[in-house]
């Protein structure tokens, strides 16, 4: 599950998609491409996030622990069935390539695209709660367009 990001970038990296399922980033695939996106700024919505929560810490009391339910078995059993994938986009930036294009390695040829469209990919590595058999990754676009037939066994990403 070990994936390098190599080539012309300033630090090589690695990446271990083992280990996403447990970061906040993570995408649900299920329903990502069904729903509209639009660009949240993230700063703006934690603001609003927190300026409710405190609105209804106003109005309402603190709920006592005691009184909260417990969600940790739901949110289990949706890591346990979910399928999910990863923006590569922070990932490529703290590569912080120097090169025009990206390449995605895998067994059966290289395949390449410009850098600035490579931003926008998405690496599932997850379908139904277990690791992808013709992983480690998979490759989709944020359209949609491949979800069907993404491109698969990404072993690593190369700048050249």
């Amino acid at each position: 599950m070990i994936i390098p990001f190599k080539g012309k970038v300033k630090y090589p990296i690695t990446l271990d998609a083992g280990t996403w399922i447990f970061d906040d980033r993570k995408i649900d695939l299920n329903t990502y491409f069904d729903s509209e996106r639009a660009e949240i700024d993230e700063l703006e919505n934690y603001t609003k996030q927190v300026g409710q929560f405190f609105d209804r810490e106003i109005k309402e009391g603190a709920t006592p622990p005691s009184e909260q339910k417990p969600k940790k078995r739901f949110l289990k059993e949706i890591l346990l069935t979910g399928t999910f994938g990863m923006k590569l986009a922070p990932f490529i930036k703290t590569a912080e390539p120097y090169g025009t294009t990206f390449v995605l390695e895998t067994p059966n040829g290289d395949v390449s695209f410009p850098i600035e469209e490579a931003y926008s990919f998405i690496a599932a590595f997850s379908k139904e709660g277990k690791r992808l058999e013709d992983g480690p990754i998979h490759i989709l676009f944020e359209d949609g367009s491949n979800k069907d037939n993404p491109i698969k066994s990404v072993n690593a990403f190369r700048i050249e």
